[in-house]
């Protein structure tokens, strides 16, 4: 069992445990030596580290996806934790447990499930679509993958039971928008927002640690979750051909445009809100993730990449008077 978490290393300390290889490139120093950089992650987060010396050694290992015992020192970097390894030794999968390398949502998922559940049973009102989904709530291995897949490897919902969480506030977010919008068929929307990244079921590979599957890497969520909406709908009798198009559109353009992966931008005005919802939930998600992560003394942020700018949150440590308890 592990005895320390990345979230818990700090400048000058020790570190002595098992961690995950995410990344791990040799490269030359100035003088043509060979020093290894790596990416190591636990439930916790990710560290850089490096190993300027026994380089050999060090390597042989493991490689990237392998779990390793390290002993190292914890530096900083260029304002970033980093590990200076010095002794790294191979660990069989059989001897790690899971729940120290796979982060969990922190919300209950028979709830989350049972609460998507219900808004679709509220909210939809063409017959097709609400067998559509039973069909869907009745496929026992669909609903296993669904409630503990998570939404992404790294940039959002980046955690097992992700993709509900991601999905049903995604939903919460459709139906309350329909509201505010006249001429919205909520219908389209809600069985959009549910369904468009069904495909992740099967993108990733989450055994050990996150990870895109062989299915995932050749062809990706958007054209899996079509394939998999095709397949529920050619087992049903006389689905309006107008409404299967419709449905597959909203998986198709929910990325918004070639440039991020949509063969096709959204077409109808239910695609283009689909599109909106899934970005404000996913940067607000990944945000959220990232200030967590930030010291609680400063009063900005380190700099965000995903949208390319540091972030102000005030001085949360001070009382009106200004002193620091």
């Amino acid at each position: 069992m592990k005895k320390q978490y990345i979230r818990d290393f700090a400048p000058g300390g020790q570190v002595d445990d098992i961690l995950l290889i995410k990344q791990k490139n040799l490269s030359q120093k100035k003088n043509g030596e060979n020093y290894l950089s790596f990416i190591f992650g636990d439930k916790s987060g990710e560290i850089k580290g490096v190993a300027w010396d026994q380089v050999e050694q060090i390597g042989a290992a493991g490689n990237s996806g392998d779990f390793v015992r390290v002993r190292a020192a914890v530096s900083e970097y260029r304002g970033s934790l980093q590990l200076s390894v010095k002794e790294m030794f191979f660990c069989e999968k059989e001897s790690i447990d899971p729940a120290d390398f796979l982060p969990v949502t922190a919300r209950n998922t028979e709830s989350m499930f049972r609460r998507l559940q219900a808004t679709a049973e509220e909210c939809i009102r063409d017959p097709h679509i609400r067998k559509l989904f039973q069909s869907f709530w009745d496929d026992d291995d669909f609903v296993r993958m669904f409630k503990t897949a998570p939404a992404a490897k790294k940039m959002h919902h980046a955690y097992l039971g992700g993709l509900l969480e991601h999905t049903l506030s995604m939903s919460i977010l459709a139906k309350e928008i329909a509201k505010h919008y006249s001429g919205i068929r909520l219908d389209i929307l809600l069985a959009g927002a549910i369904l468009h990244d069904i495909g992740k079921t099967r993108e990733f590979a989450y055994e050990y640690s996150i990870d895109y599957s062989d299915e995932g890497k050749l062809l990706t969520h958007i054209v899996i979750g079509c394939g998999m909406l095709d397949e529920k709908i050619r087992q049903m009798e006389e689905f309006p051909e107008e409404t299967a198009l419709l449905l597959k559109h909203m998986i198709v353009s929910h990325h918004g445009s070639r440039e991020f992966g949509s063969p096709e931008p959204p077409k109808i005005i239910e695609a283009v809100l689909l599109n909106l919802i899934d970005d404000i939930d996913a940067k607000m998600n990944g945000l959220r993730e990232f200030i967590a992560g930030e010291s609680p003394d400063e009063a900005w942020t380190s700099y965000n990449y995903m949208l390319g700018r540091h972030l102000y949150k005030g001085i949360q440590n001070q009382d009106p008077g200004g002193s620091t308890p």
